[in-house]
């Protein structure tokens, strides 16, 4: 019996449990995603070939809830199909994404312990990846307070190691945190919102094989208002402290403003300011913006060029956009060109270039084929320039990407118990 047989036998266990006031839903989430990759995350070297591959998800979401308790159990398995060979007697695939438990106290404040996802605002700063197929989630502690409908305030904190050990020991997972806490607080209006966000963390290095520790902050702000049809957000952010035992000092700003129309239609224009670090600066410090633990795929283009696990302490982000969406019960598609340049000075053999990067176009759709079940997919096309190849290597002609995907979330089954035996 595998892993994912034995947590569905334990979540039909939970609703079979008569006890007043509980329920036990139990959900699915299968996708299926095609891609196919020729330039995509950095230009494409000529003397390759494009790849092309399925991956898979398989999640089970086990949701159980009573007056005074909420907890979740979502095991899943994400896979290159044909990763592991048909007769294969193991699979190292198995992943726990979520595992916590909520313990309501008062009406208006809990705690929250186990593997989750954070995902506030926006989720530039802290985002839950949910594009990729693994996602992200986060071993935290986590108190909320919710004084009213129109506030709340979650405050968080993380500590990681490798093992249970009697000394201490190096934390040696790369870009991980050894320590994290953060705290946000949220106000919603009728048509004005605002959220606060700090974050603090600390990141490990070697020094003479010792582990030091570099603890940087990450703070700022979030408003949205929204009002017949309109809808625009703006966001500021600076990040201070060490990296690796120098200075640093970046920050973020960005806008959006579109507008839905009854027929579906909505325009929109948007930008993006990320700070980064000129070519020919020689300070030690760092001065590029890092969205740590945001749902980077979200901004500045489909085809991951920047900040999906790339450009950090480089030389940083313009981006200008516009956007032209649909959107029915059944169907939505969308269209948005990215204009991409750097924040600070390019240089090559001691001479500055062009900053302007290049032009993403990133066509999308969805359809709904049946109920719980929905069609993706997505075209983008980066036209890329000599900056963009001195910058990231390969070649600035065709690169392209295409996606397809089949996303199936279905409910398994509800139970619900009002009376106790």
């Amino acid at each position: 019996m595998n892993k994912l047989t034995i947590l569905c036998c334990c979540a039909l266990l939970l609703a079979g449990i008569p006890s007043r006031g509980q329920q036990t839903d139990v959900s699915a989430d299968l996708r299926f995603r095609y891609e196919y990759r020729h330039g995509y995350g950095a230009p494409f070297h000529d003397t390759l070939k494009a790849a092309s591959f399925m991956t898979q998800r398989t999640r089970i979401v086990i949701d159980h809830t009573s007056s005074k308790l909420k907890l979740r159990i979502a095991p899943q398995n994400v896979r290159t199909w044909g990763d592991v060979a048909t007769g294969a007697r193991t699979d190292a695939n198995f992943q726990m994404h979520e595992a916590w438990a909520e313990l309501l106290f008062a009406k208006n404040w809990s705690v929250k312990a186990g593997r989750q996802e954070l995902n506030y605002d926006d989720a530039r700063i802290l985002g839950n990846v949910d594009w990729t197929m693994q996602a992200r989630s986060h071993d935290v502690l986590l108190f909320k307070y919710t004084p009213s409908k129109a506030q709340a305030l979650h405050a968080g904190a993380a500590v990681s190691a490798l093992r249970e050990s009697n000394a201490r020991e190096p934390y040696t997972i790369p870009q991980q945190y050894k320590h994290l806490q953060f705290a946000w607080y949220h106000r919603q209006g009728e048509h004005f919102s605002l959220s606060l966000l700090a974050l603090n963390q600390a990141l490990p290095y070697l020094v003479s094989q010792k582990e030091k520790l570099a603890w940087n902050q990450t703070f700022g702000t979030r408003a949205t208002y929204a009002r017949e049809g309109w809808n625009t957000g703006v966001s500021l952010y600076a990040q201070t402290g060490k990296l690796n035992g120098n200075s640093l000092f970046a920050w973020n700003a960005a806008g959006n403003v579109s507008y839905r129309l009854e027929s579906g239609w909505a325009p929109g224009l948007g930008m993006e300011f990320l700070s980064g670090k000129a070519g020919n600066d020689r300070d030690a410090g760092f001065k590029s913006f890092t969205p740590w633990f945001g749902t980077n795929h979200k901004f500045n283009g489909f085809m991951d060029y920047f900040f999906v696990g790339n450009h950090a302490n480089s030389v940083g982000l313009t981006d200008l956009y516009a956007h032209l969406a649909y959107e029915k019960p059944r169907f939505k598609a969308r269209i948005t060109p990215h204009y991409f340049a750097t924040a600070a000075g390019l240089y090559r053999n001691g001479q500055k270039l062009d900053n302007y990067l290049g032009t993403e176009i990133d066509c999308t759709f969805g359809y709904r084929v049946m109920e719980s079940v929905w069609l993706n997919g997505g075209y983008s096309q980066m036209l890329a320039t000599e900056s963009m190849e001195a910058l990231k290597g390969g070649s600035r002609h065709a690169n392209n990407w295409f996606f397809l995907e089949l996303q199936v979330n279905p409910k398994l089954f509800s139970f619900k118990t009002t009376t106790g035996k």
